[in-house]
């Protein structure tokens, strides 16, 4: 087999490659990602909040699945707000729901506590609430420390309104 004949079987398998390459990027989902930047401004949105209602909180936000983006602790918060927010957060992502609508869920059904057995990240308790930004949710906001869980909601509530995002619409919430 001569040069020319080995380059041109070449030319054909990465003709090929290519044509593969793309078909196969056309039929990817495409999805929203929360960045960093907002995920921060939510936080910190949150965090304002609940220190101008005079509580000591941490507010926590991940993305769609869950994976923790920011985290801002208050000055003088106890170190189980940072588990809970984060927490929070991860069961409104993961689940899709404010984690005061999943208590509810819970209260009036007791077969679905088998729900807070799921996963070990899962905390239902109010305070999360799911992030929707373009008809998606890409992520959860957390918050946890004050004296209830809907205040704790209440704060997470003024950070989705800091990055003009809403948590993701369920019920009558």
């Amino acid at each position: 087999m001569g040069r020319r004949e080995r380059f041109a079987g070449l030319g054909i398998i990465v003709i090929t490659g290519l044509f593969l390459t793309v078909a196969a990027a056309e039929e990817l989902p495409k999805q929203t990602v929360l960045p960093l930047a907002l995920a921060n401004k939510a936080a910190a949105g949150a965090l304002d909040k609940c220190k101008q209602d005079g509580y000591r909180v941490s507010a926590a936000v991940v993305d769609r699945d869950g994976v923790l983006i920011a985290l801002i602790r208050a000055d003088g918060a106890g170190p189980h707000t940072v588990f809970s927010s984060t927490k929070k957060a991860f069961t409104a992502a993961s689940l899709r729901r404010p984690t005061s609508e999943l208590a509810e869920a819970i209260a009036k059904q007791p077969t679905l506590e088998g729900l807070r057995q799921m996963d070990p990240n899962i905390l239902i308790l109010g305070g999360g609430l799911p992030i929707e930004l373009g008809g998606e949710v890409v992520g959860g906001i957390g918050v946890g420390g004050s004296p209830g869980a809907l205040l704790d909601e209440a704060c997470a509530r003024a950070g989705l309104e800091s990055i003009g995002a809403a948590p993701k619409a369920t019920g009558g919430r």
